[in-house]
C-alpha cells in the first residue's frame, strides 16, 4: 500500500488574482515550487516590484506526498492571511506551489472576518486563473 497517490496537481506556470474590498487590493500569484529554497528569492523580488504594499502574505504546500507546508502572516492579525491562503491550496488539492498575496491598505480596517475573506478570495481567482497540471511521481 502507497502513502500517497503517484500522481499530483501544481501549476504549470505564474498565476495572478486580484480582490478589491473598501479600497484595499489584494493581489495574489501562484508560483510553481519545487524546493523550499526558491520562496525567500520570490517574496524578496515581490516585496521590490510592490514596494508600497503593506504586506506580502503567503502560503507553501510541497511534496507529491502533500506533507510539507509553511505560512506567514506578515504582521496583519494571526490566521487571517497565511492560513486562508493554504486552505485554498488544500481545498483545491495543489502542491510544489507557493501562493503570495500582496495587500495594498486602502484606508478602512477589513476586521478579522473581512481579511480572511479577502485573502482567501485573491488566492481563489489566482487559482481559477492558473493552468492546472496533473504530475506522476
Amino acid at each position: 500500500m502507497m502513502l500517497f497517490d503517484d500522481t499530483y496537481k501544481t501549476i504549470r506556470e505564474i498565476s495572478e488574482g486580484v480582490y478589491r474590498d473598501k479600497g484595499s487590493k489584494f493581489i495574489a500569484y501562484l508560483y510553481p515550487l519545487s524546493s523550499e529554497n526558491d520562496i525567500k528569492d520570490i517574496i524578496i523580488a515581490l516585496k521590490a516590484e510592490h514596494p508600497k504594499a503593506r504586506h506580502h502574505c503567503w502560503a507553501v504546500r510541497l511534496g507529491p506526498d502533500r506533507t510539507v507546508f509553511r505560512l506567514n502572516d506578515d504582521g496583519e492579525p494571526s490566521g487571517t492571511a497565511g492560513r486562508p491562503i493554504l486552505n485554498t491550496l488544500l481545498s483545491n488539492d495543489l502542491t510544489n506551489i507557493l501562493a503570495v498575496v500582496v495587500r495594498y491598505f486602502g484606508g478602512t480596517l477589513l476586521g478579522v472576518p473581512g481579511l480572511i475573506n479577502a485573502y482567501k478570495s485573491a488566492t481563489v481567482e489566482a487559482v481559477k486563473n492558473a493552468k492546472i497540471i496533473e504530475k506522476t511521481v
